[in-house]
């Protein structure tokens, strides 16, 4: 059950308290998964619906990701969780890689009682979702990997921490209110640990394997990743079930920074549907995909622009 704003702790700790202002409309609990307290965001009438997991990126907190899960929680029933060591949740005894993270994510779910569900993540979210499909392959539905990070194109740290802050300039300004505590928060050794789990997990390995539907989203301005043509190299190589879609003039935080068109994105790829820029965006941003795996139903050729 939901805690009050300041239940007792099952671990003895200091009593659980919910934020004073609430981040959006989904409702904000805590549960305990491994001993470890657990904040999460929930839909707070659950549809009738499938369900959807929100993962968030290095060093964050879910935070960042509200503004598309919000958009969405009407249509899927919506979990948000901080993950041990992240935002507002309890810190583990040993730092958790990505193997580590899949498992306190399948925990989680059984903690609220889900066999399965949709996974949707942000950059770290990403490789921590293709080993939770490698663990539990029948409890994924769908994989979203939404600006996937991790691999040699961030490499080394100096490099990653250069393209960290190219991308913080290229952000909404409300990002930094978000992302200056959750660092700090995380800390510098936690830092270098994640960062060597990540460089070392095989992403690409993982996501060619996938045997589910997936939808990779690639913001055109993002300088953690490849150029989205590069990505369609790669893609084109494949057989798998992967949809590729750049958001055109979105950085790295597409969940934060671009949510309508990511949400509506998101909706046509669950309804196995083409597809196209959001009506109710107008000039804001474009969506596109450049690369269909061949299990997808057709949809009209478009072409990349030029990057």
């Amino acid at each position: 059950m939901p805690s009050s704003s300041a239940d007792p702790s099952p671990t003895g700790r200091e009593p659980r308290r919910l934020p004073r202002h609430p981040a959006s409309r989904l409702a904000e609990r805590w549960t305990t998964v491994d001993g470890i307290d657990m904040f999460y965001r929930e839909s707070p009438v659950p549809p009738d619906a499938p369900v959807m997991l929100h993962l968030h990126g290095f060093g964050l907190s879910g935070r960042y990701l509200l503004p598309t899960a919000e958009r969405l929680m009407d249509d899927f029933h919506t979990f948000v969780p901080d993950l041990p060591g992240y935002g507002l949740s309890g810190k583990p005894a040993k730092a958790l890689d990505v193997p580590g993270l899949a498992r306190v994510a399948a925990r989680f779910l059984d903690d609220r009682g889900v066999r399965s569900a949709t996974l949707v993540g942000n950059s770290m979210g990403c490789p921590v979702i293709l080993e939770f499909a490698h663990l539990f392959p029948e409890r994924i539905d769908r994989a979203i990997l939404v600006s996937p990070a991790g691999g040699l194109h961030n490499q080394p740290l100096t490099r990653a921490i250069s393209q960290l802050t190219i991308d913080g300039k290229r952000e909404p300004r409300e990002m930094m209110g978000i992302a200056a505590p959750d660092y700090l928060r995380f800390g510098v050794p936690s830092t270098v640990k994640m960062f060597r789990s990540l460089t070392r997990y095989p992403s690409l390995e993982r996501l060619l394997g996938l045997t589910i539907p997936t939808l990779a989203v690639v913001g055109s301005r993002d300088p953690l990743m490849p150029s989205p043509r590069r990505i369609q190299e790669v893609a084109r190589h494949t057989d798998n079930q992967v949809l590729l879609v750049v958001i055109e003039g979105a950085a790295h935080a597409i969940n934060f920074s671009h949510p309508g068109e990511l949400a509506h994105v998101i909706r046509q790829f669950m309804a196995d549907e083409a597809i196209t820029d959001d009506p109710d965006s107008p000039g804001e941003a474009r969506a596109y995909e450049i690369h269909r795996g061949a299990s997808h139903p057709p949809a009209t050729d478009q072409d990349l622009p030029d990057s």
